[in-house]
């Protein structure tokens, strides 16, 4: 789950294999995770992934694009004790310094759709030991990178998780799209 997007990304303990989604992404992965943003109400990050989102998002203003209208005009979180609220500048963008379990409960306890979390795998985990993720969608992709971060690591709490069949979706591989436009 680490740098999937970019090569310079994240290469915290000298991870060196960012950019490793971006050959398995399609047409298909987007319609995916439009479907997610369609059930979106708010946004949660931790502070890396806001700086990155925050970054690109900001710039995507083509109103046909449904992931840069939900992620430029919906609420979002950022959890950080560092980020000041003048560099939190992202349309409406709430800080939340301390107490961070109970404000997701708050949070979560709001009228609405959902309270989306992206990236952010350390807060991803505190939410977890929480008891407070309701759902996890996750995208897999045929690549093993071999290192870097995961999201649920040595000692992390057990947990069953259920798989409704109306919510598994196997895309077609890279090789069975370029068939298809050559037909």
């Amino acid at each position: 789950m680490q740098g999937p997007g970019a090569p310079d990304e994240d290469r915290s303990d000298g991870f060196e294999r960012g950019g490793w989604l971006v050959p398995h992404m399609s047409v298909h992965t987007n319609e995916v995770v439009e479907g997610w943003f369609r059930a979106a109400d708010a946004f949660l990050f931790g502070r890396t992934s806001y700086g990155l989102l925050g970054g690109y998002w900001p710039k995507v203003t083509a109103p046909d694009d449904l992931i840069a209208t939900k992620l430029n005009t919906l609420p979002k979180y950022v959890v950080s004790e560092t980020l000041t609220d003048e560099e939190a500048d992202w349309n409406s963008t709430t800080v939340l310094r301390t107490g961070i379990v109970d404000a997701v409960r708050r949070l979560k306890e709001r009228p609405g759709g959902e309270l989306q979390v992206y990236g952010s795998w350390q807060l991803v985990q505190t939410l977890h030991e929480a008891g407070l993720v309701d759902r996890y969608r996750l995208l897999q992709y045929p690549v093993v990178v071999g290192s870097g971060k995961r999201l649920f690591p040595d000692g992390s709490t057990p947990a069953t998780f259920a798989a409704s069949e109306d919510s598994v979706r196997v895309l077609p591989a890279l090789e069975d799209q370029r068939s298809e436009k050559s037909r």
